[in-house]
């Protein structure tokens, strides 16, 4: 026998996922509690007998483990045939839905953040919302993956979704097309001249190799080496772990640690270097071919946020830890954990919490986040906006930091308060030739890449041309 591990860190803020192959023959099952076991045969029968209503068998099995996994914590799930077919779609950069990232609260569905230029991000739907209802289905009681299921479908459909949101005093219903979700996980642009950027909005296979066609085409527009990049991680929810390793890989030096899981059992304890073999996508090939080699010294300034998550806390982590790069933002979501899919024959399979994940300097990042060097708050969102963030440490049954620090981290660095409320210029006074002209900009969605209007982003640029300033000084 055979089992097919997809490691995933991030169901609910999007993931860490990678492909294995391990043997289970080898491996000694646990002894049953007997006594417990009679308990379930015993509950299980008067359910057959007495329920109002004859119950399939399947179906009593079938909660029964979805009740045992989702009990352990918010990313252990039973997954239908269905599921996992949608789960590598997901990861493929192509699937057909609503464009939710979601995660679960109270018993109901909460919108993490709605994916850029899908039909959810466009009908308003926003961060914090709680889904309360799917069509007709009341969402209370269903699972993950059964509200992700109802919501995917044929594109072209229909789904209506009840929402409550904070300060609404009635619920709003949104009735949304389902349509091909495509997302494009590698956006970049120049900010202006020698100063570039690049928008990783999630991890996917092509992200590597689409971050070193990206690089080449700004450093190639440019016409001479760049002095400073901005990566822009905000509200990227995770994805491929080799995708991950791949975007670090571009910025270190080779065999430079990455990330390393420590778990019970031998095989979910890695360490994954920026070697080829870590990040090679299937067919071999290096992803990194076409990156130039000035992109591995150029000076950055990484964008994270409370929407930061998984791959993306591990890029960040590799980044500041190695001394890369600097962080500015907020505080990032503190989604350490990995996930193995493993299959259950014709049946499914189930998603298992099976380590935790950690930066190169032993960091664990689980229920605390990643805390950036320079504390920049988003300048468009309210206090209220800031309650509604949603982050692992206030999800139910989240894993327990290991180092026991479940509360948020603090840092010496001073605070970058927040600019006034930005106005936006109208189009037909912007001067033609600036950045937000370039045809680049195509397919950015709501995180426009505009100095003007992103307070954050300012700052970025700004630490930047600090370290021009002070790299001239040293020399």
């Amino acid at each position: 026998m055979k089992k097919i591990a997809w490691l995933v860190a991030g169901a609910m803020a999007g993931g860490v996922l990678t492909l294995s192959m391990q043997a289970l023959a080898d491996k000694e099952a646990s002894p049953l509690p007997l006594n417990e076991l009679r308990t379930f045969a015993e509950v299980f029968s008067l359910i057959k007998q007495s329920y109002v209503e004859p119950v399939d068998d399947k179906k009593l099995i079938d909660e029964a483990i979805k009740g045992m996994l989702t009990g352990l914590d918010p990313h252990s799930d039973y997954m239908t045939p269905d599921e996992f077919k949608e789960l590598r779609e997901g990861t493929q950069g192509e699937f057909g839905g609503l464009g939710i990232e979601i995660g679960a609260e109270d018993g109901l569905v909460k919108v993490v953040s709605p994916i850029e230029d899908t039909p959810a991000q466009k009908a308003g739907i926003k961060s914090g919302d709680l889904i309360i209802k799917i069509d007709d289905t009341p969402v209370r009681g269903l699972s993950l993956n059964d509200a992700v299921k109802k919501m995917r479908g044929k594109p072209g459909s229909k789904v209506t979704l009840t929402i409550a949101r904070k300060n609404e005093t009635k619920p709003l219903v949104f009735t949304l097309a389902r349509a091909i979700i495509k997302t494009k996980s590698v956006k970049y642009k120049m900010l202006e001249p020698d100063f570039g950027y690049v928008r990783i909005a999630q991890f996917q296979e092509h992200t590597a190799e689409d971050l070193a066609a990206g690089l080449q085409k700004l450093y190639k527009d440019n016409k001479q080496p760049l002095k400073g990049l901005v990566l822009d991680l905000r509200d990227d929810p995770g994805g491929l772990l080799n995708g991950a390793v791949g975007v670090a890989a571009a910025f270190l030096p080779k065999d430079k640690l990455v990330v390393y899981t420590e778990g019970r059992t031998p095989d979910a304890k890695m360490r994954l270097t920026a070697t080829l073999q870590n990040y090679a996508r299937q067919n071999g090939t290096d992803p990194l071919a076409k990156l130039p080699a000035e992109a591995r010294n150029v000076p950055m300034v990484v964008l994270v946020n409370g929407g930061s998550a998984s791959a993306s806390e591990i890029v960040a982590g590799a980044l500041q830890d190695q001394k890369r790069a600097v962080l500015v933002g907020t505080q990032t979501f503190g989604k350490g954990s990995v996930q193995s899919i493993l299959p259950l024959g014709s049946q499914g399979g189930i998603k298992l919490t099976t380590a935790r994940y950690f930066t190169p300097s032993g960091r664990s990042i689980q229920a605390k986040g990643i805390v950036p060097d320079v504390v920049v708050e988003d300048a468009t969102l309210t206090a209220a906006d800031q309650a509604l963030r949603v982050r692992e440490a206030d999800l139910e049954n989240h894993l327990a930091n290991p180092n026991g620090d479940d509360k948020p981290a603090k840092t010496a660095k001073p605070e970058v308060k927040p600019a006034p409320k930005p106005v936006a210029v109208p189009v037909q006074q912007q001067d033609k030739g600036k950045p937000q002209d370039n045809p680049d900009d195509a397919g950015f969605g709501p995180r426009e890449p505009n100095v003007k209007n992103d307070y954050q982003l300012s700052q970025a640029l700004n630490v930047l041309k600090v370290q021009q300033i002070l790299q001239k000084r040293a020399n």
